[in-house]
């Protein structure tokens, strides 16, 4: 393919995907903005928030914000990429241009890690992560499932066991880094 032809393909293909987030944009605004799912994602992204400001431990608001903050990022990126390839989408988002779903990655995978990392100091890291994937895995996505939020394309709950335990189990160890360097 010469020079112009991929150009004018890389047009062309970036035409066609304004195209359908236009389409998606308006099938929101009519189908799914105020609907009881766009209620539920709008509940789910703030109530968690305000619940988690109130009953954190204040002296660790800090550790564990930079925690919940790695948490988004990587749930944020392996969404977008799980989407992107096509092993799984969502069909009700909060924000209709993004193609994950806002309430999951951004607020109740970091939470839930964050409260994982604040009760219970003690008890084993692993455990800690074996719960927080079994759960997210097998309670979390399925209710999502259920709801029709969330569909799996090719892909299967126990794909997700591991990936989500090295989440815990790698934000639990950043939580207790203590070597930061202090600002001059």
């Amino acid at each position: 393919m010469d020079k112009e032809k991929e150009i004018a393909f890389i047009d062309e293909n970036t035409h066609q995907i304004h195209e359908l987030i236009r389409q998606k944009i308006q099938f929101w605004v009519h189908h799914v903005l105020f609907s009881r799912l766009w209620w539920l994602a709008l509940a789910l992204s703030v109530i968690p928030w305000v619940i988690w400001v109130m009953y954190r431990k204040k002296e660790s608001t800090d550790r564990l914000l930079y925690s919940g903050m790695f948490v988004m990022v990587i749930s944020l990126v392996l969404d977008v990429m799980g989407d992107q390839f096509g092993l799984w989408h969502y069909r009700f988002n909060l924000i209709p241009v993004l193609p994950t779903y806002f309430p999951w990655d951004l607020t109740l995978m970091p939470i839930f890690v964050m409260f994982l990392i604040q009760v219970r100091p003690t008890l084993h890291p692993i455990v800690k992560g074996l719960l927080f994937a079994l759960v997210t895995s097998y309670i979390g996505e399925p209710i999502f499932e259920w709801l029709e939020i969330y569909t799996r394309n090719h892909w299967q709950r126990y794909y997700s066991l591991p990936i989500q335990f090295l989440i815990y189990v790698i934000t639990h160890w950043l939580s207790k880094r203590k070597d930061f360097d202090p600002i001059s």
